[in-house]
């Protein structure tokens, strides 16, 4: 009995050292985002995209020999949950993150991560968040000190309307962006005449159109995400309220159309470029479409970029050392879905730029 007992116990043991050395052949890539919560629609593109070049670069020997693992994490675009997230993340020992997705959320997690070397690629665009000298956050999106006067421009170039009304969700993404658009229009001298906010989750913008409606407003621009945008277009469309609305990335969404139907129709968005349309992106957009999966998103392709940018900076230098892999991100040009992307010394993307864009109501956009 002693004989198998003992024999028992070191085939248990073998077994663990086998599990162990399997688990290390592995690198582990987490996910962080919203899964749940109202801009889950956003996350899934990340997640979608996260999945799709992990699986894309497995499927060709991985990086020198081992494969790509995703580890998701759900933040719910909640700022405290993300900082629960990130330290969930440096708690199992995972050292590469692509995440997080929604500026409030990126923010504190990213603080986490730069003190215990966890590397984060982010689609978020708030600029606060490469300003505090962090060396483990990286970008694959440009940011709303760009994206805000590329809309002001086409606002005051081409739409030219007479009264200006911005609207934001008092939130660091919304906000920050209806600031920077702002700030550019008065320095073309557009007359804003409404600068307000909202409060995430409320459904009822009648007071709000009723103002604007008194107001003349001709054209609203809205910092913010899809699902109160949504309810204020349906809204203003009911009451007979049709001035231009114009919004970021964050509300070009096809739920959007969902909430919005008919009233979506013209919404003018700045979005990252189409990349699904990218022949060379083609084996990526046809693996998704195979598992239905929509592979339009633009986050799709800023989680895309991520992996591939990580994964070419792990193929130099190991993913041993994660300082190492940023020291490589920074000093190179890394092609990748997007096209070859640069980083500066903060971690932003040099010369990324916006386009515009004309969203439809069956939930499709077209370049302007």
């Amino acid at each position: 009995m002693t004989f198998k007992l003992r024999s028992l116990a070191a085939l248990v043991a073998g077994v663990g050292l086998s599990l162990s050395v399997n688990a290390a052949d592995t690198i582990k890539i987490g996910i962080a985002g919203p899964q749940t919560g109202s801009v889950s629609q956003y996350g899934e593109m990340q997640f979608n995209g996260t999945h799709a070049a992990i699986d894309m670069i497995n499927q060709a020997g991985g990086v020198n020999g081992m494969m790509l693992e995703a580890v998701e994490y759900d933040d719910a675009c909640e700022p405290k949950q993300a900082v629960a997230v990130a330290n969930k993340v440096v708690n199992d020992g995972i050292q590469f993150v692509v995440g997080h997705l929604c500026s409030s959320s990126t923010q504190p997690a990213t603080d986490v991560y730069e003190d215990e070397g966890v590397l984060a690629v982010t689609c978020s665009t708030n600029p606060g968040i490469t300003e505090r000298g962090h060396q483990f956050i990286f970008r694959t999106i440009g940011l709303d000190s760009a994206q805000g006067p590329t809309a002001a421009k086409y606002i005051s170039e081409v739409v030219k309307p007479k009264r200006v009304a911005i609207i934001h969700d008092k939130q660091q993404y919304g906000e920050g962006i209806a600031s920077a658009v702002k700030a550019s229009l008065d320095k073309s001298g557009v007359n804003v005449v409404a600068f307000e906010g909202i409060t995430v989750g409320d459904k009822d913008f009648s007071s709000l159109i009723a103002k604007l409606k008194k107001d003349n407003v001709d054209l609203v621009y809205y910092g913010g995400y899809h699902p109160e945008l949504g309810q204020i277009l349906r809204q203003s469309h009911a009451s007979g309220f049709s001035p231009q609305f114009m919004g970021p990335e964050a509300v070009g969404n096809k739920e959007i159309s969902a909430i919005a139907g008919e009233a979506s129709e013209g919404l003018i968005v700045t979005l990252p470029s189409r990349y699904d349309l990218d022949p060379r992106n083609s084996k990526i957009v046809d693996m998704m479409n195979a598992k239905g999966q929509d592979p339009t998103g633009p986050f799709v392709w800023t989680s895309v970029a991520a992996v591939q940018a990580m994964a070419h900076a792990m193929s130099k230098v190991g993913a041993d050392d994660s300082s190492k892999v940023a020291d490589v991100l920074r000093s190179e040009t890394i092609d990748t879905a997007m096209g070859p992307l640069t980083w500066d010394s903060k971690g932003d993307l040099k010369g990324f730029e916006f386009g515009l864009f004309k969203w439809h109501k069956d939930g499709t956009s077209s370049p302007l």
